[in-house]
C-alpha cells in the first residue's frame, strides 16, 4: 500500500515542478497529492486501526478482571469463614 502512495507522491512532485508559477506548483502538489493521499491512507487504515482497538480492549478487559487463587473456595467452604 505504501509503496502506491509513494509512487503517486513522486508523480504528483513531477507534474508540480513543471507548473508555470511556484504557487501554481504548490496548489498542484497540495490538491492532487498530499489531500487525496491523506484521505486514502486513512480510509485504508480503519481496518487496522479497528483491530488496534479491539486488542486494546480486550487487554484491558483481561487485566482488569480479578484472578481468584486456585484453592481459596474449597477453604473458605470448609472453615465457614472469609480471609
Amino acid at each position: 500500500m505504501y509503496i502506491v502512495a509513494i509512487a503517486w507522491i513522486y508523480v504528483v512532485l513531477m507534474m508540480s515542478i513543471t507548473e508555470q508559477s511556484v504557487i501554481a506548483g504548490i496548489m498542484t502538489f497540495l490538491l492532487y497529492g498530499v489531500l487525496p493521499l491523506t484521505i486514502i491512507l486513512y480510509v485504508m487504515g480503519s481496518p487496522q486501526r479497528k483491530r488496534n482497538r479491539a486488542k486494546a480492549e480486550k487487554l484491558l478487559q483481561d487485566s482488569a478482571l480479578p484472578a481468584k487463587p486456585i484453592g481459596s473456595e474449597n477453604e473458605e467452604s470448609k472453615t465457614g469463614v472469609r480471609d
